[in-house]
């Protein structure tokens, strides 16, 4: 069977104008899911402060980050972590949270980070902290929006040893998930 040449160029137009419409809708799939190049703001998640289990004297809690509906934003490692009311405490971050992998949230999607310290210490070598900070590197966002990177909770974990033994608080690197309990 011999096709026309004015068939045969009208068949490879559809075909490549049909690619090229595939390659669009695939590329604004990409583009609505929003790049990942970039820190959340307190105006693309919600957070809250998740205690967690205690024991042997050691204290757990989890800033819980989770993307409000129709945001996208990635975060990584241990971010800065400010507590307002407590003096003599040290806030560090965990060392393996250095190599952390970026964990990126949307649409609902959580992502947790691990807080601990110890709180065994007569209570006259601790400090109840009034809240906590939590700030991730301000930047534009893809829509052009610059938003306020830091996030303050009300402290309601119980105090922390702040003696010259035992006066830090280590956090850990965000990681994809709801908070542990």
């Amino acid at each position: 069977m011999t096709i026309r040449p004015s068939v045969r160029r009208t068949v490879t137009a559809l075909a490549v104008t049909g690619a090229a419409a595939t390659a669009i809708v695939s590329a604004a799939g990409t583009a609505s899911a929003m790049p990942t190049d970039f820190r959340c703001t307190s105006s693309q998640v919600d957070t809250t402060l998740v205690a967690g289990s205690p024991g042997a004297g050691q204290r757990y809690a989890s800033v819980q980050f989770t993307a409000k509906p129709g945001e996208s934003c990635t975060l990584q490692g241990a971010l800065p972590v400010v507590l307002s009311g407590a003096p003599g405490v040290t806030v560090t971050p965990d060392p393996a949270a250095a190599d952390a992998p970026a964990v990126t949230v949307a649409d609902g999607a959580p992502a947790s980070m691990l807080l601990h310290w110890t709180g065994i210490e007569a209570p006259e070598n601790q400090v109840r902290p009034v809240s906590v900070t939590v700030t991730a590197p301000q930047t534009t966002t893809p829509r052009g929006d610059v938003s306020d990177p830091a996030i303050t909770l009300p402290w309601n974990q119980g105090p922390l040893d702040a003696s010259a033994e035992a006066h830090g608080l280590t956090v850990g690197a965000v990681t994809a998930g709801p908070a542990e309990l």
